[in-house]
């Protein structure tokens, strides 16, 4: 595998406003899992009137925290990244409380609707719908802020990044985090959008990533093109077990990720079957009928 250099340093101070830059704070949720880190870093932008991104999962202290770390202050934006259950919910109180509207690019699965009969990711939000519909390239202003938008389907197929154009900076969300690669669960998530949304974002100059999980990352296009290489690398992984004679995900699963905590092995065989359905999709393997989790693949 390719050596990806990710940074698992992070402290945070569960409930508190923490000053990052003098444009930019975070307090952290304390829902600290396999998948969300140490848990959900809720940022906001400006001062005195400001933008809150990813309020965070529905917990009551959380809301709390955020409004007593802004008390004085008023939210005039609350931008949603994407629509899991650990990034959106707390909009609709933290809404209630102030009244400022949410801005995302729209509801759970609006970019790429699952087909006919299938199941949508049991970790999406479907309650949240956004009262202004962003897009690519679309320009939010606030006090003395200015925030683009970027749209990087992949991870979900409504996911959105903020880029703070005062600082160079870019709140990735789940799309690129320092601490860990972020999981593609079709039929939501898309490993070729991905793939394409990585690649935008070497086109782009921003200086730091504040993702919603862990700490900032300093050296943005390094990490982009080393998650591109892992991301190459487990496809060539996939193709070796293929050659090997591992018909389906379940048998390549444990091999592939060997190293890899077994709670997160589920989550891994999702990962593996959206890189199976993108060669699939491209005729590199071959399956019976649509591609499927419990399918079983080969080559020519």
């Amino acid at each position: 595998m390719a050596d990806l250099k990710l940074n698992r340093q992070f402290d945070p101070q569960y409930g508190e406003m923490v000053e990052v830059t003098p444009l930019v704070r975070r307090v952290v949720a304390p829902n600290e899992s396999p998948f969300t880190f140490k848990g959900t870093g809720t940022y906001v932008i400006g001062r005195g009137t400001v933008a809150v991104i990813d309020p965070g999962p529905l917990d009551m202290a959380h809301v709390r925290a955020i409004l007593d770390g802004l008390a004085g202050e008023t939210i005039s934006h609350i931008l949603i990244t994407h629509t899991h259950s650990d990034h959106s919910p707390a909009a609709a109180p933290l809404k209630d409380a102030t009244g400022a509207p949410t801005y995302g690019h729209g509801p759970h699965g609006s970019g790429h609707p699952a087909p006919e009969g299938a199941k949508m990711d049991e970790g999406g939000d479907m309650a949240f719908v956004p009262d202004h519909a962003i897009r690519d390239g679309d320009v939010i202003e606030g006090n003395g802020w200015t925030v683009e938008c970027v749209f990087t389907p992949g991870h979900t197929s409504n996911h959105m990044c903020f880029g703070l154009r005062e600082e160079k900076a870019l709140f990735t969300g789940d799309h690129v985090m320092g601490w860990s690669t972020a999981v593609i669960a079709p039929p939501d998530g898309d490993m070729a959008h991905y793939m394409a949304s990585l690649r935008k974002l070497l086109e782009r100059d921003d200086e730091v990533y504040y993702p919603t999980h862990g700490s900032p990352v300093t050296k943005p296009h390094s990490l982009v093109r080393g998650y591109i290489a892992h991301r190459k690398a487990r496809e060539d992984q996939i193709l070796k077990r293929l050659e090997a004679g591992d018909r389906r995900i379940t048998d390549m699963v444990p091999l592939m990720y060997a190293q890899t905590d077994k709670r997160l092995h589920p989550a891994a065989a999702r990962s593996v079957f959206a890189h199976m359905k993108q060669l699939a999709e491209e005729g590199r393997v071959q399956t019976h009928g649509t591609p499927s989790i419990s399918g079983e693949y080969w080559l020519d």
